[in-house]
């Protein structure tokens, strides 16, 4: 069987709130990442592996910092943890090396479970949880297993209906500022002990009719499956803050006379749901569509007879050209109602980042972008790489 098939793992994406929830989530994200807070990604591997940086605990809080609970989509993850195993449904959050189970399952020692004795106590923005610290066996997919893996057990949390916690997955060494001690990333883990050959993972995902689209996440590989052509990679870009982050150089432009950015840096983001422009951007973007904003939504709406006329936008990114068509810039009509849209209408996914461009980000890549081309998130290489899929141009 195929390493990559082996090294993948389902994931289910949640939409949260409705759109102008979602929206002003996205846009408080934003504002979190332009103030340079919490860094993730190449970079900070690399800072602190020289730095020599401690994790030796998952005990910490993440105040003021960007995490998965106040995203306005979220993926979900299958975990098996002990042996014999029990399964918990984690969140994905990138952004965090901390993973704890408990929230709604409780966990149960087995063989592989060695209590630390060490209590646990971290603040979301949105929720928290106490508890304590264990060692114990992970399990992703059935065959990524990483052995002697430090989770947090909750006594008791809050703001996690649903899901039974999170599952720490930055692909960089995380750095805490409110804590000394942070855990290793699961990523790390798995690539330490020779499971993954590289600290990366590949996302793609898959288009259902009258569904928001799920996936698979690949560790330590890429899955030719998954994309046509090959991947075009990048490296993180030097500009900061978006540096900091997954931060691509590019342009941006709206049919071929239309120009929105020019070299400039922005990140990708799975955190992020809509394409975010800056607002200058923004604003030339919408006057040459003539779209209006929506005030139920939040977002920019066009007519039929507008939307027949839209033409693509194209990011130049690297060496390479990717057409994002008219159909991609809308939001799908048949899940208008998940967002609080009306039956019918059209509404835009591409919206104000609220900040002007020459900031250092000047756009997020979000979900709504993402879901149109397979990603891979490489830490070792520090570079970005892209593909298209067969729903890169899909209707």
């Amino acid at each position: 069987m195929s390493r990559f098939i082996i090294n993948s793992v389902p994931f289910e994406t949640r939409l949260c709130h409705d759109a102008k929830q979602i929206l002003a989530r996205d846009q408080a994200r934003a504002k979190k990442l332009l103030a340079g807070l919490q860094p993730h990604g190449p970079a900070l591997f690399t800072l602190n592996k020289k730095k020599g940086a401690k994790r030796d605990s998952v005990a910490g809080r993440t105040r003021g910092l960007i995490d998965v609970t106040d995203t306005g989509v979220a993926y979900t993850v299958p975990v098996n943890v002990g042996q014999p195993p029990t399964t918990f449904t984690l969140f994905l959050d990138m952004g965090t090396s901390n993973t704890w189970v408990g929230a709604d399952k409780d966990y149960e020692p087995t063989s592989t479970s060695i209590d630390n004795h060490k209590a646990i106590e971290i603040s979301y923005s949105s929720g928290s949880f106490v508890g304590g610290e264990y060692i114990d066996q992970v399990t992703l997919g059935g065959n990524l297993v990483a052995k002697e893996q430090r989770i947090g057990v909750a006594s008791s949390a809050r703001g996690f209906s649903g899901v039974d916690g999170i599952l720490g997955r930055d692909l960089s060494f995380s750095c805490r500022p409110y804590t000394e001690e942070v855990a290793s990333p699961l990523t790390e883990n798995l690539y330490n002990s020779g499971v993954i050959p590289t600290i990366s993972v590949g996302i793609s995902y898959l288009h259902r009719a009258h569904d928001i689209a799920n996936g698979e996440i690949t560790f330590g590989a890429t899955d030719t499956a998954k994309f046509t052509g090959s991947i075009n990679y990048v490296p993180i870009t030097t500009i900061e803050p978006a540096g900091n982050y997954w931060g691509i150089d590019g342009d941006i432009s709206y049919g071929e006379d239309v120009e929105l950015l020019r070299s400039s840096a922005g990140i990708v983001d799975i955190g992020t749901t809509f394409l975010l422009l800056a607002s200058d951007a923004f604003r030339v973007y919408q006057r040459a569509i003539g779209a209006e904003e929506d005030s139920a939504t939040g977002l920019l709406t066009v007519t039929e007879e507008q939307f027949a006329k839209m033409e693509s936008l194209f990011f130049v990114i690297g060496s390479e050209m990717y057409d994002f068509t008219p159909n991609a810039q809308i939001w799908p009509r048949e899940l208008n109602e998940t967002i609080g849209g009306k039956s019918g209408k059209i509404y835009l996914i591409v919206a104000d980042m609220g900040s002007p461009s020459g900031s250092g980000l000047d756009f997020i890549n979000g979900f709504a972008f993402l879901q149109r081309f397979y990603s891979v998130f490489d830490t070792t290489n520090r570079r970005f790489g892209l593909a298209r899929t067969k729903f890169t141009r899909r209707d």
